[in-house]
C-alpha cells in the first residue's frame, strides 16, 4: 500500500479533460471521464510519449507521437501504434505491447488524491 498525495483540486479538470502531474518525480496522467478521476503513467510505453498531449475519449488515452492507445481504467492495451506497413510491423516488433500502470484516486473535501 502507498500513500495518498494531493495532485489538485476538484474542479480543476472539467469531464473529459486530462493534465500532467508531478507526484514525487513521477509524471502521473490526471483524467477526469463523467465525474470519475483517473491517474496513469504519463508516458506512453513505447517512446514516452506525454499521453496529456494525446487525446481522451471516454477513459481511452491515444498518444500523440504513434497512436498507441490504453484504457485508463485499467492501462490495459487498447491497440499498440497506429498504421500499417513495414515500418509498423518493424515498430511492433522491436516493441511489443506493453501496459502502462494506472493508480487510485480518491476525492476528499475539495482535493484530488492519487495513491503513490
Amino acid at each position: 500500500m502507498g500513500i495518498f498525495v494531493e495532485v489538485g483540486k476538484v474542479g480543476e479538470l472539467e469531464a473529459g479533460t486530462m493534465k500532467e502531474v508531478a507526484v514525487q518525480g513521477q509524471e502521473i496522467l490526471l483524467a477526469k471521464v463523467g465525474s470519475k478521476y483517473y491517474a496513469a503513467d504519463g508516458r506512453c510505453s513505447h517512446l514516452g510519449g506525454r499521453l496529456a498531449q494525446g487525446k481522451l475519449e471516454g477513459t481511452v488515452v491515444t498518444c500523440p507521437l504513434h497512436g498507441s492507445q490504453f484504457d485508463l481504467a485499467d492501462g490495459h492495451v487498447v491497440r499498440w501504434l497506429k498504421g500499417s506497413g513495414v515500418l509498423s510491423a518493424l515498430g511492433k516488433a522491436l516493441k511489443g505491447p506493453r501496459p502502462i500502470n494506472t493508480y487510485k484516486v480518491k476525492a476528499e473535501g475539495d482535493r484530488i488524491l492519487v495513491e503513490i
